[in-house]
């Protein structure tokens, strides 16, 4: 062979990384709800200042899947216990009926940072806040408080 020959080496172009091999960390695998045609796909970032109650019990048209980045956010959907998820840790929610009850900052010295994707049904809000007295007439539905 004449040095003018390409080599399968320098025909390939530059060395490919390896690395997506073992990049992919699966943090939560899920699955939602029938999500209609038309459906709209957000992905935002929460932050609350230390201490801050998070957004009034409401609930999203579509299923909503999200990442702690910074902090801990102390968590309530209806029909399961609060629960604590720290930075680094995943959550999701179904949407449509079920409410959302706290997503506030569990710290009071820190700020506290989330990432969501939601899934919004066509021409429905992202999120609706649920009125007093829908939360009373679904009292039944919410898991046992923790005594104070």
């Amino acid at each position: 062979m004449s040095n003018d020959e390409p080599t399968a080496s320098s025909t390939a172009g530059p060395p490919r990384s390896e690395a997506w091999k073992t990049a992919l960390t699966v943090l939560q695998s899920a699955k939602p709800p029938f999500v209609p045609e038309g459906v709209e796909a957000m992905t935002v970032i929460v932050e609350f200042p230390p201490g801050d109650p998070g957004t009034p019990p409401h609930r999203h048209s579509g299923p909503a899947f999200g990442y702690v980045l910074e902090g801990e956010m102390l968590f309530e959907l209806e029909g399961e216990p609060e629960r604590v998820i720290k930075a680094g840790e995943s959550f999701w929610e179904p949407g449509g009926d079920v409410v959302h009850y706290q997503d506030g900052n569990n710290r009071t010295d820190t700020r506290s940072r989330f990432l969501v994707t939601m899934l919004c049904a066509p021409n429905q809000p992202m999120l609706t806040l649920v009125d007093p007295e829908e939360l009373t007439q679904r009292q039944h539905l919410r898991a046992p408080r923790p005594a104070t």
